[in-house]
């Protein structure tokens, strides 16, 4: 077993005063990592992972329950991608059920913990919903260009 360690660290001086900081997070138990840098072509959609609550039901799924860390880096220098959250809101493994879309800007990540019972989406009124259902999958979109993307995801 391994720990992972992930730092963020944020630099900005306004005014003479540092107004960054650093948060480190330790994610011990990590057994297993999934690694990639991946192109989206362009004018089309393209799974970039999987999650199911038995890793053994489809070639290539990660099981849901272990995932401790994901990342999610958009190497372009100038291109935004679309990324696509299904939701397995009736919890079967069988499809997704609901998506939240994230619009990730060049250069910039997006991380997460645990992608189990991690999303809840609402589309009647802007009330907070608190019944969370586990990720089925991503989905980039990368419009009209071809961007390359970074995925890292840690499991036990």
């Amino acid at each position: 077993m391994a720990t992972l360690t992930t730092t963020l660290t944020e630099s900005l001086t306004l005014n003479g005063s540092q107004q960054g900081g650093t948060v480190t997070k330790s994610i011990t138990g990590i057994n297993n990592v999934f690694k990639r840098i991946v192109t989206i072509a362009a004018n089309n959609d393209t799974t970039i992972a999987s999650f199911h609550s038995d890793q053994h039901d489809d070639d290539g799924t990660i099981d849901v329950e272990q995932v401790k860390y994901m990342r999610i880096t958009n190497l372009d220098s100038s291109n935004p991608v679309h990324l696509s959250f299904q939701i397995d809101a009736g919890e079967d493994d069988s499809a997704a059920d609901e998506s939240a879309t994230l619009l990730l800007e060049a250069g910039m990540t997006f991380s997460m913990g645990g992608v189990d019972d991690a999303f809840a989406t609402k589309d009647d009124g802007a009330a907070i919903e608190l019944t969370m259902h586990p990720l089925e999958s991503v989905l980039v979109d990368s419009g009209a260009n071809a961007v390359q993307l970074e995925v890292l995801i840690a499991t036990t």
